[in-house]
């Protein structure tokens, strides 16, 4: 072989060695296309319930996704691995936290804290302790339909319960019974006590409802989806062992539809929830602007039937109809979609009703709208802590028509002179709460004086007319 051939030999091998190296951007490219694909699958996966946990979770996103307690201060604030902790210092309600492999077991109405190994370990302490998971541990009367569920730690064989559905949150065990189908009751004693205590994991956690019912995850679905990003977990009829990293078992309460932004670790306030509650009703195509308005400022008078019902109503309706207002009417059904209940009155001016649980919906009033609460006799204090001082905090102009002797069927019944009529708090004085309810609550019906009320509805107009003029 001449050398000109060996060369050139030579040279193709060269080429061709060169030509099966790795080249800088294929490698690189190779490397972006691998981990876009992997964050696209995490991203994919994540829309799966809880039941799936793909991915490892870092240490440091799981640190946050169990910190259970929402309090920086009180019991249970600091709160270790493999254990279980209870508040019982709140006069409403109390509240525990299990940390560490909590499994689920319905049939014995048990929350079990697995700790294997613990029975070879004495410096492992096994607890248990019982807990009615209702924001009303103060009312006798409800009280014993309430019931108890166990938290234990378990070891040994004991602790062999192996799990069925694996969620890599924690869980928040509530009851949902009680008086839940009042909807005063629904949001007072349920949702904004889930809001307080499962805000500060933002969905991160699982719904797991003890007297669990179809119509109440219905109605609140929306809600419900605001709070966790998984179905809620019927306790009772769910029947398989449920496994979490934690749990928080019962609720927190702060008061008459209260938030209290200086015990909350985000400074969260009833303003928040309000929000809260326009992310999940508001139209999607209408976020971030204002809901269309109508030509004159709009009246929405909630109407009742039997108790307290307003027996003048279509006197009332002109009358708002003379001073300019456009006027709707709503008569609250159970069946009636909080969506359209929502789009109503987040579109209103002004709203009017006589002091019920139908007024609850005040909640979905924009800020600055006007509300006026008829108050009839005897219900003074009940209808300012239950509407009024609420109304105040929520960012509402807030009005109450304390009816009149006069404008109250007790007039009618008892006479003017009875102490029922003439002087409603001397004669309520240490009779307790059902006098309150069945003399006052459910013994009355109201009929407003027009004239009287035409002063009344004549301000809130020009009130609204003012603040269409700001927008």
């Amino acid at each position: 072989m001449t050398n000109n051939h060996r060369n050139q030999r030579l040279h193709m091998n060269s080429a061709s060695a060169r030509g099966t190296e790795p080249r800088p951007l294929q490698c690189l490219f190779l490397v972006s296309l691998i981990c876009c694909n992997l964050l696209l699958a995490s991203r994919f996966f994540s829309g799966f319930s809880s039941y799936i946990n793909f991915f490892a979770a870092p240490e440091a996103e799981m640190d946050t996704v169990l910190n259970l307690n929402s309090y920086s201060h009180g019991p249970c604030s600091s709160l270790k691995n493999k254990t279980i902790c209870c508040d019982r210092t709140d006069y409403h309600s109390d509240i525990c936290f299990v940390r560490g492999d909590v499994r689920t077991h319905s049939s014995s109405s048990s929350i079990f804290l697995h700790l294997p190994g613990a029975c070879n370990n004495d410096s492992v302490a096994l607890q248990e302790e019982s807990i009615r998971p209702y924001t009303r541990k103060w009312d006798a009367a409800i009280k014993s339909k309430i019931p108890e569920l166990h938290l234990r730690t378990t070891s040994g064989a004991e602790a062999s319960l192996p799990c069925q559905v694996r969620h890599d949150v924690p869980a928040l065990v509530f009851f949902a019974g009680g008086y839940t189908g009042n909807v005063f009751h629904d949001f007072n004693d349920g949702i904004i006590p889930l809001y307080i205590t499962s805000h500060h994991l933002h969905r991160r956690v699982a719904l797991v409802v003890l007297q669990y019912r179809d119509w109440w995850s219905s109605k609140y679905k929306d809600i419900l989806a605001q709070l966790s990003d998984y179905p809620p977990i019927d306790f009772s009829n769910d029947t398989r062992t449920h496994c979490f990293p934690g749990a928080i078992v019962g609720l927190r309460y702060h008061g008459m539809l209260s938030i209290d932004a200086s015990r909350s670790s985000e400074n969260s306030s009833i303003r928040d929830l309000l929000h809260m509650l326009q992310d999940a009703y508001k139209p999607k195509t209408e976020v971030g602007g204002n809901p269309p308005t109508p030509n004159s400022p709009k009246l929405v008078i909630v109407s009742r039937s039997g108790t307290r019902a307003m027996e003048n109503e279509v006197e009332v309706v002109k009358l708002g109809e003379h001073i300019g207002f456009q006027v709707e009417v709503l008569r609250p059904v159970e069946t009636m979609p909080l969506r359209k209940m929502y789009n109503t009155l987040s579109s209103c001016d002004v709203m009017m009703g006589v002091h019920g649980a139908a007024l609850i919906h005040f909640l979905f009033l924009r800020p600055g709208a006007l509300f006026i609460q008829i108050v009839p006799l005897g219900v003074d204090k009940v209808a300012r802590i239950c509407f009024g001082e609420p109304a105040v905090e929520m960012g509402l102009r807030y009005v109450e028509y304390k009816v009149l002797p006069t404008e109250s069927s007790l007039y009618y019944k008892y006479g003017e002179g009875d102490p029922v009529v003439k002087d409603p708090e001397s004669f309520l004085k240490g009779r307790g709460w059902e006098v309150t309810k069945n003399v006052y609550l459910e013994g009355q019906n109201v009929s407003l004086n027009v004239d009287r009320l035409h002063e009344v509805l004549l301000r809130a107009f020009n009130y609204a007319v003012s603040e269409r003029s700001k927008r």
